[in-house]
C-alpha cells in the first residue's frame, strides 16, 4: 500500500488541505523527496514533466517556513524559474498551501511594470517566485534582499542552463545565507547543472525517476512521414480526431502560420509565443482552456509552465532541438496519471536528424506513414469531434496570487530586449530614456 501524505511526514493542516483537493495519494517524487525535504536535506529531485515536482518542494517548504512573517523586502523562500508561465504556475500551485497559514507568496518576471511588485515587497511577501532578470533589477533597485532566504528552489535548472541563465543564478544564489536549504528539482538534470550541485548544495538526497519515452506506459508515441505540405491538414486532422491538442512550432512566424492554416481547415487555434504581449498570452491560453479554442499552437516558451488539463495529443509540426526539448513538449499530455499521445510529423529532409532524436530517447527507430485510424478516440464516420467541453487549466494569473512580471523565450533566437530599471528604493523616480 503507497504511503499517504501523512505517512511522509506532512503537518496535518497541509493533509487536510491537500485532502480537500482530492489529492491524497503522493506521485511517487513526492513520496521520495518529501520527507528528506522536510528534515532540511538539500534535494536533487528529476522526475518526468507532470509527475508532480512542485507539490513535492511546495509541501517542504511551506511545512518549514518560519511562523514569523517576512519583513518587507525580505522573502523566507525563493523560487527561481527560467519562464514567466512556469512562474505563474508555480505560485498558484504555491498558494493554496501558503494560504492555509497566512504566508504571502508573489511573483516577479519581466514584461510588466515594476509598480505591483514593489508594492508587494514592500508588505512583505513570504514565498518569492521569480525569474532570474527581474529579480536581479528588483535588487539591483534595493526593493529586494536575499539575506533572510531560508530555503532556495531552482526549478527546471537544466532549462536555466539552455536559456543562459546559470550565471544570474549563481549570482543570486551566492547572496543568499550558507545556511540556506537549497532544492533542485528538473525533468532533466544534465552536466551543466552540475555546477550548481557542487558549489551550492551540500551531501544532497538525489531522488531520480528517470525512464525512456517509450516506458511512458500513459503516452503513444507516434513518428509519421509526411510532405511539409501537408503538415496542416495532418495537425488538423490530428486535432479533430483527438482533441485538445497542442501543437508545437519552432519560430514565432511558423507558429502565426500554422494558427491560420488549422483556422482554414475548421480548427479553432490560438497561438502563444514571445512575440506575444502577456495579455495576449494570458487570453490565448484561457481560449484553449475554457474549449473555445482546439488547438493551441506555440514554439517552445509554452513547453514548460503551462499546465492545462486533459490535453489529449501533442504535434510536434517542427522537430524538436533535441531530446530534452522533445520531453517537455510532449509532457503536456499525459500529466498527473492521464493518458495522451504524441506525433511527430516528419518531412523527407529531418528523417535523419529525427531517427537520431528517437535513438537519444530509447524509442525504436523508424519513421512511418499516416494512420489517424490507430489514433485514441479515432472513429470509422471520418466526421470531426463536436466543440470541445470546457476544461481547467492553472491561470496564468491567479487571484490569489500577487501575480507581477513576464519573461521567458520563443522557438527562434533573438537578440535580447533592454530592460528598463526599476526605480532606486529610497530616491526618487528618475525620468526614462528611450533604447
Amino acid at each position: 500500500m503507497p504511503p499517504s501524505f501523512a505517512d511522509l511526514g506532512v503537518p496535518s493542516d497541509l493533509v487536510a488541505a491537500l485532502a480537500r483537493r482530492s489529492i491524497s495519494e503522493p506521485f511517487p517524487i513526492q513520496a521520495a523527496s518529501i520527507p528528506d525535504a522536510l528534515a532540511g536535506r538539500d534535494i536533487c529531485g528529476k522526475a518526468p514533466t507532470g509527475s508532480g515536482k512542485t507539490l513535492a518542494f511546495g509541501i517542504a517548504a511551506v511545512s518549514r517556513l518560519d511562523k514569523t512573517p517576512a519583513k518587507p523586502r525580505q522573502p523566507q523562500v525563493l523560487v527561481l524559474t527560467p519562464t514567466r508561465e512556469l512562474c505563474s504556475q508555480v505560485a498558484t500551485e504555491l498558494s493554496f498551501l501558503a494560504n492555509i497559514r497566512n504566508k504571502r507568496v508573489a511573483t516577479f518576471y519581466g514584461g510588466v511594470g515594476y509598480d505591483r511588485q514593489i508594492k508587494a515587497l514592500s508588505r512583505g511577501v513570504d514565498i518569492a517566485v521569480a525569474c532570474p532578470g527581474r529579480l536581479a533589477d528588483l535588487i539591483e533597485g534595493r526593493h529586494i534582499r536575499l539575506d533572510a532566504v531560508q530555503i532556495v528552489v531552482v526549478d527546471e535548472a537544466d532549462r536555466m542552463s539552455d536559456m543562459g541563465f546559470l550565471p544570474d543564478v549563481r549570482r543570486l544564489l551566492d547572496q543568499t545565507p550558507d545556511t540556506r536549504q537549497t532544492l533542485l528539482f528538473s525533468a532533466t538534470l544534465d552536466g551543466a547543472v552540475d555546477v550548481l550541485v557542487r558549489r551550492y548544495q551540500r551531501n544532497p538526497a538525489r531522488h531520480e525517476l528517470v525512464g525512456s519515452a517509450e516506458e511512458d506506459a500513459n503516452t503513444e508515441h507516434y513518428f509519421w512521414r509526411v510532405e511539409s505540405t501537408d503538415r496542416a491538414e495532418m495537425a488538423a486532422q490530428i486535432a479533430a480526431v483527438s482533441g485538445p491538442t497542442i501543437v508545437f512550432c519552432r519560430t514565432r512566424h511558423s507558429a502565426d502560420r500554422t494558427a491560420r492554416q488549422l483556422m482554414a481547415r475548421g480548427v479553432r487555434a490560438v497561438a502563444i509565443h514571445g512575440d506575444r504581449s502577456q495579455a495576449q498570452r494570458e487570453r490565448a491560453l484561457s481560449s484553449f482552456a475554457a474549449g473555445h479554442a482546439g488547438a493551441l499552437v506555440a514554439t517552445d516558451v509554452a513547453a514548460r509552465g503551462i499546465h492545462v488539463d486533459g490535453v489529449a495529443a501533442v504535434v510536434h509540426f517542427d522537430p524538436p532541438a533535441d531530446a530534452k526539448d522533445y520531453v517537455h513538449r510532449s509532457g503536456r499530455t499525459a500529466r498527473a496519471g492521464a493518458t495522451g499521445i504524441v506525433v511527430s510529423l516528419v518531412t523527407p529532409d529531418k528523417t535523419k536528424a529525427v531517427k537520431q532524436l528517437q535513438r537519444d530517447l530509447g524509442v525504436p527507430s523508424g519513421v512511418v506513414g499516416p494512420d489517424l485510424a490507430a489514433l485514441p478516440g479515432a472513429t470509422n464516420t471520418g466526421q470531426r469531434r463536436k466543440p470541445l467541453p470546457a476544461r481547467t487549466a492553472v491561470p496564468v494569473a491567479a487571484s490569489a496570487t500577487a501575480t507581477v512580471g513576464a519573461g521567458g523565450g520563443s522557438g527562434r533566437a533573438t537578440a535580447p530586449r533592454r530592460r528598463r530599471r526599476p526605480p532606486v528604493h529610497g530616491r526618487k523616480r528618475q525620468p526614462q530614456r528611450r533604447a
